[in-house]
């Protein structure tokens, strides 16, 4: 079998905060119906681990624990995880890592992450007017000096963590600012999510208003998603700061799969890759789907109660989703200059014609367009170093000297930036 990755949602949807682009808080509607208790039983717990390792044919299996939010479950529950994992492991090596917005973290979570070498992916979006503006919790109160809180905890005990930003329409119009704060909260490792809905008009028979492509509904883009080619301004502000300090030192996944297509290799995050489907979710009660994104009952594989996990990763159904990414790339994609770094980003944000009015074109292509241009040329430095068995770094050097002059000019924020909310 070849390999896959699940993230688990141990409880579901639930969470402590209300962040206004949370895509994944109304997928309460879809077990509202079943009772209110989105806590992953011990006898699913048990039978998703016990599959999960199974099914992997490596040596070394990675957990990744999301929601909602999973601390708040409590230490208990971890406990209960860890047991199990040293009960099905036999000869593999296990590690575990959780998505958390920060805010419930102390001391006790701070031993027992750390004793345990989790590794943890802090939720945070800017200095604190950007992250308040769209990350509240329930009350509309704003979260950033409790997620500051929870981050001091993890460096007290030692905990490794790395960073995950949503770009949305207000950060992204500050690439320097938000990099630069991110560096000096300490992150080394940083990962940048756009954020990209469809709203409808109204509700569909789910109860759901953020809908995938070809939803057939009257929809609209939220007003807190990026705009297409200012994610790929953003992301060319980061860079033309990382490119000239920062390259081995502070690490950006796109930057990373970004050299990869590069150099011609295969890129590690299914976004950028060719073909997906390798990449599910599982829910509270063991309901598995396509993908965190595709988190609808049209993309429910079954359920890994009562069919075995890996028979659903392996359905006719999944390999028709994860093939679809290529086999429905549009034209303009197929002969466009950059697909090898892009094919297409993610089916998810596929919304889009194209200029001759064929559907599927992605929504943030005008950014990626202009990203992928942009760095051009120190990938290809990059990617030439590692053919040579040189050093990448060597590219900061390049850059500062003799590197295209783009690379040396600051970038302004627009007059058009919105006003912070």
């Amino acid at each position: 079998m070849d390999p896959f990755h699940i993230m688990a949602k141990p409880h579901g949807p639930i969470c402590n905060l209300n962040c206004t682009y949370c895509y994944y808080l109304e997928k309460e509607n879809l077990y509202a119906a079943k009772g209110r208790d989105y806590r992953m039983s011990d006898s699913v717990l048990e039978s998703y681990i016990r599959q999960y390792i199974q099914a992997q044919p490596a040596e070394h299996v990675s957990f990744a624990w999301q929601g909602g939010e999973p601390t708040l479950l409590g230490i208990p529950f971890f406990e209960r995880v860890l047991e199990l994992q040293k009960k099905y492991a036999g000869d593999k090596t296990i590690d575990n890592a959780f998505q958390t917005n920060g805010t419930l973290l102390d001391d006790a979570w701070g031993e027992f992450l750390a004793r345990n070498k989790f590794l943890i992916g802090l939720s945070v979006d800017g200095p604190v007017e950007i992250h308040d503006a769209y990350r509240v919790d329930k009350g509309g109160q704003p979260t950033f000096a409790r997620v500051m809180r929870g981050l001091d905890v993890l460096k007290k005990h030692g905990v490794e963590f790395n960073t995950l930003t949503v770009i949305n329409r207000l950060n992204s119009y500050s690439p320097r600012e938000v990099y630069r704060f991110l560096k000096g909260i300490g992150s080394k490792y940083l990962q940048f999510i756009p954020v990209v809905e469809q709203m409808a008009a109204q509700p569909d028979p789910n109860g759901l208003v953020l809908l995938k492509p070809y939803a057939r509904q009257e929809t609209s883009v939220s007003e807190w998603s990026v705009e297409p080619l200012q994610f790929g301004k953003f992301l060319s502000g980061v860079f033309d700061e990382w490119v000239l300090s920062d390259v081995g030192r502070v690490f950006v996944q796109v930057f990373d799969v970004a050299l990869e297509s590069w150099a011609g290799l295969p890129q590690s995050l299914c976004v950028f890759a060719p073909q997906c489907g390798k990449a599910l979710a599982v829910e509270h009660n063991g309901d598995l789907y396509s993908c965190d994104h595709f988190v609808y009952p049209e993309n429910k594989l079954g359920n890994i109660m009562e069919k075995a996990m890996s028979g659903l990763v392996n359905l006719p159904q999944q390999t028709r989703f994860g093939n679809a990414k290529l086999s429905a790339l549009p034209s303009d994609c197929q002969k466009c200059d950059v697909r090898f770094a892009c094919n297409g980003e993610c089916p998810k944000h596929r919304f889009n014609t194209t200029a001759s009015g064929e559907y599927g074109l992605n929504y943030l292509c005008a950014g990626y367009k202009h990203f992928f241009h942009h760095i051009d040329p120190y990938m290809k430095f990059m990617a030439n170093e590692l053919r040579q068995n040189g050093a990448p770094a060597r590219v900061m050097e390049w850059a500062r000297s003799s590197g295209p002059v783009h690379a040396h000019a600051a970038t302004k924020r627009s007059a058009h930036a919105p006003a912070l909310a």
